[in-house]
C-alpha cells in the first residue's frame, strides 16, 4: 500500500509496550508516510503530534502543546543530545525534511541509540544569491552554512515523527 511518493503505510497499533495486549486488542490505522532524508538515504516518517496548532492541522496530527516542555535551555550545541533531535525543514526550496538520526535497522534491536522520534524543528533558509540544492544530510546543511550559503533558524515547534521505513525495504517487515 505504500507508494514511493507520499503514500499510505499501514501500521499495526497494539497498545503501549508492556501492557500485555494480545492481537485480539489490536487495530489497524492508515497513516500518511512522508519522505525525508537521513545520511543520504530516503526514509519515511509519520507525524502523530505537533506542538504548533496550525502545523498540526495542516499535517492532520494531534495538537500537543506540552511537547514544548521537552525543549532544553539554550544555547545548546547540536552535538549535545537531549530527548529532542533536530529536524530540518527547508523554507525556501521544495525538498523533503532532513533527519540527523534514524533507527538502524528499523526494529526493537536497532543500534542507533541517538535516535529519538521527538524532533525540534529547525528551518533552513537559503540566502539570496546562493543556488539551492537538495540537501540529504545534516552534514551537508552544516557545510553549506559554513560556506555562507544558508542560515539555520531554531523554532519552538516540537513534532513526534517516528521514522517507519527506509526506501527499498519490504513493507511486511514492519508488521511487528
Amino acid at each position: 500500500m505504500l507508494r514511493l511518493a507520499i503514500g499510505v503505510f499501514i501500521l499495526a497499533m497494539t497498545g503501549c509496550a508492556g501492557q500485555g495486549y494480545s492481537n485480539a486488542h489490536s487495530a489497524h490505522v492508515n497513516l500518511a508516510a512522508h519522505p525525508a532524508w537521513y545520511n543520504g538515504e530516503r526514509v519515511y516518517y509519520v507525524t502523530t503530534d505537533v506542538s504548533d496548532r496550525a502545523m498540526a492541522e495542516s499535517m492532520q496530527a494531534n495538537y500537543a502543546p506540552r511537547l514544548r516542555d521537552a525543549i532544553p535551555d539554550y544555547p545548546k550545541p547540536p552535538q549535545v543530545r537531549t530527548v529532542l533531535e533536530r529536524v530540518y525543514r527547508v523554507r525556501n526550496f521544495d525538498q523533503p525534511s532532513i533527519f540527523p538520526s534514524a533507527p538502524e535497522p528499523l526494529s526493537s534491536n536497532h543500534v542507533n541509540l541517538q535516535y529519538s522520534p521527538l524532533w525540534l524543528m529547525y528551518e533552513v533558509v537559503w540566502k539570496a544569491g546562493a543556488t539551492p540544492v537538495e540537501l540529504k544530510s545534516e552534514e551537508q546543511i552544516f557545510v553549506a552554512e559554513s560556506q555562507g550559503k544558508l542560515e539555520i533558524l531554531r523554532t519552538d515547534i516540537v513534532v513526534n515523527c517516528p521514522v517507519v521505513r527506509y526506501e527499498g525495504e519490504r513493507i511486511d517487515r514492519y508488521q511487528w
